[in-house]
């Protein structure tokens, strides 16, 4: 359908891609998905996950397929991501191809094996955050923006059992919330809070895991069906991610 009087070639071309914020815990410690540039700008860089979106896709669409291109990562893993749209970035000279606005999601992972490489993208691993110093394009704002809110929705929602396996100990789950606050949190305080917010984990009957200590196993638990918690199961005061 046309629209009369309207003229496209009226306005300055520009791109729109979108830009991937993964985070996984491994080995106690935060950690995001990077791939290594394999073409200009940036060639060799670091950078975060990411591409153009065709002409017939969605913002999400596309950044499902490009985690997927970029990362190796089996399609069926890349449909279960929870994944979220962290905000919009438009600066001018962010990108020094074109005027690109790049549409930025940020998602969480139990702990996989190390990805691999694929169409743009020489290489992926997964990195500890903050041991490198500097991003291609302006994604080390990108990261830091993901990095505030993952940190804030885990106060408010369930979200954090997305970077634990299907099943779960209170202890992983409480790792999660240590690991992106940066803090220690008390255990039978966690404990009480977790197992009395409604619909935040539900307990698997008849199963447990040995955690290496030499008490009984610790009981196993799943994801609950609440979206927000109520209460919300708030950071300690004045303690930020860094």
């Amino acid at each position: 359908m046309s629209v009369e009087g309207y003229d496209p070639r009226a306005f300055p071309p520009f791109a729109v891609t979108v830009d991937l914020a993964v985070f996984t815990i491994r080995a106690g410690r935060l950690h995001v998905l990077l791939i290594e540039r394999g073409t200009e700008p940036y060639k060799g860089a670091w950078a975060l996950p990411g591409g153009f979106i065709l002409p017939r896709e969605s913002a999400e669409q596309a950044a499902r397929r490009e985690l997927a291109e970029e990362t190796g990562l089996s399609e069926a893993t890349v449909a279960g991501l929870h994944l979220e749209q962290l905000r919009t970035y438009s600066d001018p000279g962010r990108d020094p191809r074109m005027r690109v606005v790049s549409v930025a999601y940020t998602a969480l992972l139990p702990d996989l094996p190390e990805p691999r490489g694929g169409g743009d993208a020489a290489h992926a691993r997964w990195e500890a955050h903050g041991s490198r110093a500097l991003l291609a394009f302006d994604h080390e704002h990108i990261l830091a923006d993901a990095r505030e809110r993952v940190g804030a929705k885990l106060e408010y929602t369930g979200l954090a059992t997305a970077f634990c396996p299907a099943e779960f100990t209170l202890g992983e789950l409480r790792q999660v919330y240590e690991t992106v606050w940066g803090v220690e949190l008390d255990r039978p305080n966690f404990r009480r809070k977790v197992l009395t917010t409604p619909g935040f984990v539900e307990a698997v009957e008849g199963r447990a895991r040995l955690t290496g200590g030499r008490g009984k196993p610790a009981a196993l638990y799943r994801a609950g069906p609440a979206n927000a918690l109520h209460p919300p199961l708030l950071r300690p005061e004045g303690r930020h991610p860094t």
